[in-house]
């Protein structure tokens, strides 16, 4: 696959070696204006605009036990004090699919959030796992911490540019999986969890915990 790659994007550059290159004005916003607390709530009101979740803590772990019952997945880097106590964790060591789907919910950080499209980044990064462990379960409770969380898409872009330049698998995930045919009906959870609960950390309160 490589060496196809590589054989097609060299003839796209010998194509184009006599094409003069074009200036691309970037006259979009790059940084955002509003101030953290309406970050946060833009964030808030995107996300739970596409049909997410969203739970305020200043004990995630504690939060999360309220919320889960059952089998749930996690990695093994997820710091204790976000592991949450009464449920059952099963850290991943290679699940398969089959295994993966018995789960009953997958429990991750992110490498980042956006307010302005409602978005949470997944690299793979500590407390992430593998794309799997959020794609196969039903329920994706990913915890975000507020200082975590961008307000503008160029923002989002210049924190996950590390992970990037080191090859990580980048996913941006804007509420739950859900996609519509031709006559617009909607159907949720086809390519990927059906429910998604954002647990904000670093809030001073906790919110009554919705039922799911």
């Amino acid at each position: 696959m490589s060496a196809a790659r590589d054989e097609l994007l060299a003839r796209i550059r010998a194509a184009l070696a006599d094409v003069e290159p074009v200036a691309v004005t970037r006259a979009y916003r790059e940084v955002g204006t509003l101030d953290r607390a309406s970050v946060v709530e833009r964030f808030v009101e995107r996300i739970e605009d596409y049909g997410a979740t969203v739970i305020r803590s200043s004990d995630p772990a504690v939060a999360v036990a309220a919320l889960l019952s059952g089998r749930v997945v996690i990695v093994h880097e997820l710091p204790a004090s976000l592991r949450p106590s009464g449920v059952e964790l099963i850290e991943d060591d290679g699940l398969t699919a089959l295994q993966l789907d018995e789960i009953d919910a997958a429990l991750t950080t992110c490498a980042a959030a956006c307010a302005e499209t409602g978005s949470i980044a997944l690299d793979g990064g500590p407390g992430q796992g593998r794309r799997a462990l959020t794609l196969v379960p039903d329920l994706h409770v990913c915890i975000v911490r507020v200082a975590d969380i961008v307000e503008t898409v160029p923002e989002l872009i210049d924190r996950l540019a590390p992970s990037a330049r080191e090859g990580r698998p980048i996913v941006i995930v804007s509420g739950p999986s859900a996609t519509s045919d031709i006559e617009l009906a909607r159907v949720e959870g086809v390519h990927g969890p059906r429910r998604l609960v954002v647990v904000l950390h670093d809030c001073p309160t906790v919110m009554s915990i919705p039922q799911t």
